[in-house]
């Protein structure tokens, strides 16, 4: 009885943790999705956006801004950017999860000065809305010796 003890407690916890990294894996993939997709359309995918919005700071300072599905107008004239080092911490599996991650790019906003030499840290809070992992909160703070966006606000 000892031993079928042992047994199910150890099915438990192989089962917990393939639970915690498929949902770490998943947000790892939005994020690499997330970029991909404005690398290749010049523009932010809005759906990646929590349909109730997302409170963000932006790398370029400001005050905290609300960002839209429907408001946000992230277009560029050209953007060349990568993901690293993701860290994904699960608040609620299958539900909840902060990733942390640092980009670079180089890019110029549609009106705006270029960036040449985009470099920031990220923390994005995901939420699953309809299947989907959408970003709820967001923070981004430029590494030292690097640039932040040239938008300070949402138009």
């Amino acid at each position: 009885m000892q031993m079928y003890k042992m047994s199910l407690l150890l099915a438990v916890a192989l089962v917990a943790g393939t639970a915690q990294a498929g949902t770490e894996e998943e947000i790892r993939d939005v994020v690499k999705a997330n970029i991909s997709h404005t690398n290749k359309t010049m523009s932010q995918d809005p759906t990646r956006i929590s349909k109730d919005g997302s409170k963000e700071f932006f790398s370029s300072g400001g005050l905290l801004n609300t960002i839209q599905r429907d408001s946000d107008a992230s277009d560029f004239e050209y953007f060349s950017g990568s993901v690293k080092h993701i860290e994904v911490v699960v608040l609620v599996e299958g539900q909840a999860a902060v990733a942390h991650y640092y980009q670079e790019a180089t890019m110029k906003p549609k009106g705006l000065p270029a960036v040449p030499n985009y470099r920031t840290r990220v923390t994005q809070a995901f939420v699953k809305e309809d299947g989907m992992w959408r970003i709820k909160a967001a923070h981004w703070s430029p590494l030292q010796g690097g640039a932040g966006t040239s938008q300070t606000v949402v138009k």
